[in-house]
């Protein structure tokens, strides 16, 4: 499996030029990051119970496809295509009701399940659903990353967060999200080859921040994304 997996949708972008769609790209990704962050630290500021809403999932795509997409945060009005998956999302009129399910089986959840459990599952279950034109990807792993900390009520510690890590090395991502794919009969799925992966990425993540913590030297990095 190759970095070639992605939509394949029939809406053209809004921005021809590859180099000032990948310049927009990057500064739309610097904005879902600040976005997700800023939830987070709500959830633990308000110290109230996280639900996962709808209205976060679109606002977190509208923030990535903001000048790229006619249906940034809206769901996708046709059928798409995943290049380089043998699965084929569900139809677009049962978008909504199904991206409303997975909120409500996370919430429903919460108390039942650890932090990866519920991050792997959005994960998956928003790629599996697809609800967008574009943007599904890195939409997916800024929510899956928001309840990740939600469930842990704080930012995790870590310069590289786990959606940059994927972002660093797809293939592995690909291949948890094939694997779900691949076991999932009605409403039963087996998250394992999401939650390893989730479980190495996070240990990753934390031994990056005590390296930064015992080293002198300064990461000079400042570019933050989910992609």
């Amino acid at each position: 499996m190759t970095d070639e997996r992605h939509s394949e949708a029939e809406e053209p972008s809004l921005i021809e030029d590859e180099i000032e769609r990948a310049q927009r790209e990057a500064e739309n990704a610097v904005r879902q990051f600040d976005a997700v962050l800023d939830m987070i630290d709500s959830v633990e500021r308000d110290d109230r119970p996280f639900k996962l809403r709808v209205s976060a999932v679109q606002s977190l795509h509208r923030l990535a496809l903001d000048g790229l997409s006619r249906y940034a945060g809206n769901w996708r009005p046709s059928a798409v295509k995943i290049g380089q998956s043998k699965h084929v999302p569900p139809r677009e009129h049962l978008v909504s009701g199904l991206v409303e399910e997975m909120c409500d089986w996370v919430n429903d959840e919460w108390e039942r399940r650890t932090a990866l459990e519920l991050s792997a599952y959005v994960m998956w279950r928003l790629n599996w659903i697809h609800p967008f034109d574009d943007g599904n990807g890195r939409t997916s792993r800024a929510v899956a990353y928001l309840v990740l900390c939600a469930k842990v009520k704080s930012r995790l510690p870590g310069r590289v967060t786990i959606p940059e890590l994927i972002a660093q090395n797809k293939t592995p991502y690909y291949a948890a999200l094939e694997a779900i794919d691949g076991s999932c009969d009605g409403n039963r799925f087996d998250l394992t080859p999401m939650t390893d992966l989730l479980e190495s990425y996070l240990a990753d993540q934390l031994m990056n921040a005590w390296e930064a913590a015992t080293s002198a030297e300064t990461d000079p990095s400042t570019t933050r994304k989910f992609h």
